[in-house]
């Protein structure tokens, strides 16, 4: 009877491995070609890394070498040879050390149209679209009520330079003439929960200047 029942469980095993057999011939391929994707997609997902990687070092080279290149005007030659391509991003950061460099230089025409060029660029990054905002408005010769166009956009809560934009809007009234604007706008930065220690001073500073009375600050 064990014999009998031995047997008949080795036959058993046999057929179970015959029918496995016949569906990994059947769909084996199916497995073989889930692991190829696999597979491959890991690899072509690692060479875009790569290259990504490979661009973004040669950028960062080109970008040291220009700054390296000796005087303002021989970098911002550097600055201009960079090819961005077609990234957004690359061509404001270049736009960013351009301007820096047109600056030095005494070009202040010059680094405001790099920093304007940026503001009006949809496809870069929006941090550095605020950034540009900010440092244009710092270029001597603009128009006060220019820089408080500019500085509009970011004078919002929740911006990284809203205070420091706030801080140029009140400068931007003293040009205008408009003093009770800008102690009204001062006033405002002191409270502000957000503002630095620095800042309320800088900001105290130009209220004693203006005539105003720190006892209302």
């Amino acid at each position: 009877m064990a014999d009998q029942e031995s047997f008949i469980s080795e036959v058993n095993e046999e057929v179970r491995r015959d029918r496995l057999y016949k569906l990994m011939r059947r769909y084996g391929w199916i497995a073989i070609a889930a692991v190829v994707a696999v597979v491959g997609g890991a690899s072509v997902l690692e060479w875009q890394k790569s290259k990504a990687r490979a661009a973004a070092e040669a950028t960062g080279d080109a970008l040291l070498a220009a700054l390296e290149s000796g005087a303002p005007e021989a970098q911002q030659a550097a600055l201009a040879a960079i090819d961005a391509g077609d990234s957004a991003e690359k061509a404001a950061l270049v736009g960013l050390l351009h301007s820096a460099s047109a600056v030095e230089a005494g070009d202040d025409a010059a680094a405001r149209a790099a920093l304007i060029e940026i503001v009006n660029n949809g496809a870069a990054p929006q941090v550095y679209r605020d950034l540009a905002r900010l440092k244009a408005v710092l270029i001597p010769g603009a128009d006060p009520s220019e820089r408080i166009a500019l500085l509009e956009p970011i004078m919002v809560p929740g911006n990284p330079f809203r205070l420091l934009a706030v801080e140029q809007r009140a400068l931007a009234e003293v040009a205008q003439g408009e003093t009770a604007a800008a102690l009204e706008t001062l006033n405002a930065l002191i409270v502000d929960a957000e503002a630095t220690e620095s800042l309320r001073r800088r900001a105290r500073q130009v209220i004693v200047a203006l005539g105003g009375s720190l006892e209302e600050s």
